[in-house]
């Protein structure tokens, strides 16, 4: 105990307040048989790095949606720490630890195991910015944060009360600022303090409640619904990339399509969203554009329920087929041999589409891929089938173009054709092969009767030939 109290006198910082006397008042305490978190849903890392900073003297809890989600009974994906050591503080106790963010500054502590890095988040308790100055602008966003303060003043600044509970692995308890146990039993989405002022600090709350909203089925608090209609435009304020962000893990939730149709009865997907626009607007749900990005949306999300990796590339390129499709066809209306008016019609739906969340570059060129892709697997002769099959993306562009046979696009048997190909051993895919050929041959054949001119037949014996055609 004088070691942790020697520890803590060292480490104070004197831009870290340590007292809990402030906006919230005192947590309620709730006891393992009240929360009934399952210990094996932790991550041993955000556990590590909780008992590291305790250890040392600092105060240290799992917090946010992971605490929501372990109540809830489901493991969570990401799991944040918050603490009341600064970022410095932080990390000096950890090796593999970087300073991330200039306007809000955190830790990421990494972990090396047998399978992907594990990256646990670990922020600073917030101070209430009621007087800050210059840290906040004139819309009332929040535009620099990194003031220290207490877990009350933290839990305060929090978005909804399902999201501002503090879990302390070593004593298995969960301290509970703003009733977010009990909103959680009446499913409902609550936010603390004044709504409109909340998303004024930072509108990506806005589409946080949404998302929320869709993945666990929960229902907006009535107040905290009624400004987002209004209070829309403010996104336009928000950076590219951190919109961007926002945008793929909604699309990356396992509820995408219930959450995009959040984002249009809340009126959000406008310019946010301009690939979706025309699809949500027009109502026709028998709409073959409407159709083809429901099913690759039910698609992504049963994948990502069933722990399977998703490409963003290859869900944008999805979400705006139905307009390079429009325009594709417009360009070949137009004259344009096909190739080119593929080429064209990208360059046109991604400007389009960049007037609003700009996608990241990388994602962009995975569309690309995924788009040339499509006339060729039409091209079924000689050695061209196996030089398409080992293209580095081949498996996407298979993927995809099975999504445009399901909606009826394109003839499911080249989706079949190309699946038994995959599937095949060398003499099945040259047999395959040959079909192909022979099926090319008959086609052919039959074209040429239909274009050969059948002499009519003489109605007596003294009946003249037909004059020739004229040229």
């Amino acid at each position: 105990m004088i070691t942790k109290f020697i520890k803590r006198i060292l480490r104070r910082d004197p831009m870290v307040k340590h007292t809990h006397a402030v906006h919230g008042g005192s947590p309620k305490r709730i006891p393992k048989k009240a929360h009934r978190i399952d210990p094996h849903l932790l991550s041993k890392n955000a556990v590590k790095v909780t008992q590291t900073l305790q250890h040392a003297g600092y105060e240290a809890f799992i917090v946010g949606g992971a605490v929501r989600d372990l109540a809830l009974g489901i493991a969570p994906k990401d799991f944040d720490v918050a603490t009341n050591a600064t970022p410095d503080q932080v990390q000096r106790l950890f090796r593999k630890a970087r300073l991330i963010g200039r306007r809000f500054q955190i830790v990421h502590v990494t972990f090396f195991g047998k399978g992907h890095p594990e990256i646990i988040e670990v922020s600073t308790f917030r101070a209430l910015l009621e007087n800050a100055g210059d840290h906040v602008a004139e819309s009332g966003r929040i535009l620099r944060d990194n003031v220290w303060g207490s877990q009350g003043e933290d839990a305060a600044r929090r978005d909804f009360t399902v999201n501002a509970m503090y879990y302390d692995p070593s004593t298995e308890t969960v301290l509970d600022y703003h009733g977010g146990m009990a909103d959680m039993q009446k499913k409902t989405l609550r936010m603390i303090g004044d709504p409109a002022k909340r998303y004024r600090e930072d509108p990506v709350r806005m589409l946080r409640a949404i998302r929320f909203a869709a993945k666990t089925g929960f229902t907006l608090d009535a107040d905290t619904r009624a400004p987002i209609s209004k209070l829309g435009e403010l996104l336009e304020d928000v950076p590219p990339a951190r919109l961007f962000d926002e945008i793929l893990k909604l699309l990356m939730s396992g509820h995408s399509w219930s959450a995009i149709q959040g984002l249009q009865e809340a009126g959000l997907h406008h310019g946010v969203l301009p690939l979706l626009d025309r699809i949500l607007d027009d109502g026709e749900e028998s709409s073959e554009g409407h159709q083809f990005v429901k099913l690759a949306l039910a698609n992504t999300d049963q994948r990502i329920q069933s722990g399977k990796s998703v490409s963003a590339g290859f869900l944008f390129a999805t979400l705006l087929w139905p307009d390079l499709l429009q325009n594709w066809k417009a360009n070949l209306a137009k004259g344009m041999a096909n190739i080119p008016a593929l080429q064209d019609a990208m360059d046109e739906t991604i400007a389009a589409q960049s007037s609003g969340m700009s996608i990241q570059r990388r994602f962009e060129s995975d569309m690309r891929e995924i788009w040339s892709m499509q006339p060729r697997f039409e091209k079924r002769v000689g050695r061209y089938p196996y030089r398409l099959i080992e293209s580095p993306r081949f498996r996407a562009g298979y993927d995809f173009m099975l999504l445009r046979c399901a909606t009826g696009e394109q003839n499911p048997a080249l989706g079949q054709w190309w699946t038994d190909f995959i599937a095949a051993d060398p003499s099945a895919q040259e047999a395959l092969l040959a079909s192909v050929k022979n099926e090319v041959g008959a086609a052919s054949k039959t074209a040429t009767k239909r274009r050969r001119r059948r002499k009519p037949k003489a109605t007596s014996a003294t009946t003249a030939s037909p004059e020739p055609t004229a040229g």
